[in-house]
């Protein structure tokens, strides 16, 4: 890793704009971006079953030495980008990535739930990555003594620029307007797993709130949202506002 490179961890939950997030760092010319390089090793150990499982699985190592081996050599020639899924990290922890700044991106629990249950019907706790995230967050907290950094996805599309702005600031890294926008279509550093999940961020080209109308949780996850939101926002309130 070279001292004058930004090395950063984005560590979010599925269904939120994490990939924006990617695109938009990708458009920086210090860094570059790694699509969650722990999926296959995550598939593996949970015993979870996602669409692509098997050109996931053909895809990636199937161990943290050898995902951490690539993002080193990786590290040694640019900055880099690393979205990370939260619950993929429960089975590899942070231990190699503690030396990356870390982003905690968070979604309003109901919007979550009610987009992924259009996936995968009856999420739990570990699928949705809430929980994961607090844990990690309150273990760098006591590590550090310093509140990491939490984005939530409703804030950055309220106000993308001044988010992102103060995202930068505090990243110490300069900001480039560049991060606004990007090419519609895929990328290069899509994972195998893109056709079945991106289809949304491909046919963007910037931060735009979708006009939705508001979902109601599914009954069969009613439970598991109850135990989200207090999560969710107890993180909320360290998040940056818009």
């Amino acid at each position: 890793m070279k001292a004058n490179q930004p090395y950063i961890n984005l560590v979010s939950g599925p269904r939120n704009i994490s990939t924006a997030l990617m695109y938009s760092f990708a458009q920086r010319q210090d860094l570059k971006v790694v699509d969650e390089p722990y999926y296959a090793c995550y598939l593996l150990s949970s015993g979870k079953e996602h669409p692509g499982q098997a050109e996931t699985l053909e895809s990636q190592p199937h161990n943290q030495e050898e995902v951490e081996l690539l993002l080193k050599i990786q590290a040694e020639e640019s900055g880099l980008f690393i979205k990370n899924m939260a619950h993929h990290m429960e089975y590899i922890g942070l231990d190699y990535l503690s030396k990356y700044k870390q982003v905690f991106l968070i979604r309003d629990p109901q919007a979550l739930i009610s987009s992924f249950c259009k996936v995968i019907p009856n999420p739990d706790m570990q699928d949705i990555g809430l929980a994961m995230e607090m844990e990690l967050y309150q273990n760098l907290l006591k590590q550090t003594n310093d509140h990491p950094i939490v984005l939530d996805s409703g804030e950055v599309l309220k106000n993308p620029e001044g988010i992102l702005k103060e995202l930068c600031e505090r990243l110490e890294i300069d900001w480039d307007k560049n991060m606004l926008h990007w090419p519609a279509g895929a990328r290069s550093e899509d994972g195998v797993w893109a056709k079945y999940w991106y289809a949304n961020v491909h046919s963007s080209t910037g931060f735009k709130k979708q006009q939705q109308i508001p979902r109601s949780v599914p009954n069969n996850c009613l439970d598991l949202y109850s135990k989200a939101k207090p999560i969710y926002e107890s993180l909320f309130e360290e998040a940056i506002k818009a």
